[in-house]
């Protein structure tokens, strides 16, 4: 037998197994989805709190922080992973999940040299690259095993609580879809960041603040004069007036872009959440999720770039002066 042959049965032996594999995750879900069935969470705007007691003032710790946290973990877990193998390859060309990342920052470091220009795509191109990860990765932490799901039993007032079956060992709980007179809900431990439109508006409100950094560093004084330009109110008053005008609406504008960019990353992530939650429940059977899955894997990803790219073009709108001034010069 050739060696191709050989490699063919390799593959369809390899096939086989994958097969097999997906038919037994397939059917013992099934199976504990029959044992076990689903229980439809408490759906809330508000993060829910993991502590009694504020941790300063009054602010508490939310599943909310911890799935911060988590996130947080894993962009410098990304970070140190790429110097590593950066570092390991000593010049060679990158290949496996290196090469991949590296793709995904090559085509978001040509976006924004295509926008920004030569000149500043290295200082727009960091903020892109950050909030386009950081954003990725907090989006797709919904889809991973126990997010949402796991946590801990609070009593629920009477007709409102679930009973809870335990497991007999760790002192683990799980609930079961019977309302109970003594009943509990659950308080996941990690939620979806965003799903906490304080998340989404703190992010809204530091892309807007550097957008006008990185304006007022392209522009100096110059850049304010969008908002209050007052050189043609001696002169010509009416003109001056309605440059004025224009100036408000402006400044208007940057309040209306973190108002945008806060509800529409928080609505989209919040309602996919939503409706793998209600899947989930009604219909507890792997393949039917796997496909909502996927559709939220996709649109994580584009609510993430959708989110960069907005800031990376308001950032490079940023650059050019207002009015009959030139473009900053470009070296591009």
């Amino acid at each position: 037998m050739s060696l191709s042959e050989l490699t063919q049965v390799d593959k369809k032996k390899k096939r086989k197994v994958h097969l097999i594999l997906i038919a037994v995750v397939i059917a013992v879900g099934f199976v504990l989805s029959l044992l076990f069935p689903p229980v439809q969470p408490e759906i809330q705007l508000a993060a829910e709190h993991l502590s009694h007691q504020p941790l300063v003032g009054n602010v508490y710790l939310t599943n909310t922080m911890v799935s911060m946290l988590l996130v947080d973990a894993v962009m410098l877990g990304i970070a140190f992973f790429i110097r590593r193998m950066v570092l390991r390859s000593e010049g060679r060309v990158p290949g496996g999940w290196l090469g991949g990342i590296e793709a995904i920052l090559d085509f978001i470091y040509g976006l924004t040299e295509k926008t920004a220009g030569k000149k500043w795509v290295k200082t727009v191109f960091p903020f892109f690259a950050i909030i386009f990860t950081y954003v990725l990765v907090a989006n797709w932490m919904e889809l991973l095993p126990g997010i949402e799901s796991v946590g801990l039993l609070e009593p629920k007032p009477a007709g409102e609580g679930f009973v809870a079956h335990e497991l007999g060992f760790l002192n683990l709980y799980i609930l079961k879809p019977y309302p109970a007179d003594e009943g509990y809900g659950l308080v996941p431990f990690v939620r979806t960041l965003t799903t906490d439109i304080n998340f989404t508006l703190a992010l809204a409100i530091f892309s807007i603040v550097m957008v006008q950094v990185v304006g007022f560093k392209a522009l100096g004084i110059q850049y304010f004069s969008k908002f209050f330009n007052v050189k043609q109110l001696r002169k010509r008053p009416f003109m001056g007036f309605i440059d004025l005008a224009v100036g408000f609406l402006e400044l208007i504008s940057e309040f209306s872009k973190v108002i945008s960019f806060t509800f529409r990353l928080f609505g989209n992530v919040f309602a996919g959440m939503v409706i793998i939650i209600v899947i989930g429940t009604l219909v507890p059977m792997l393949p039917v999720q796997s496909i909502f899955l996927g559709v939220e894997l996709f649109f994580g990803a584009i609510q993430a770039l959708v989110f960069g790219m907005l800031t990376m073009v308001f950032m490079s709108m940023a650059l050019h002066a207002h009015g009959k001034e030139d473009v900053v010069e470009d070296a591009g």
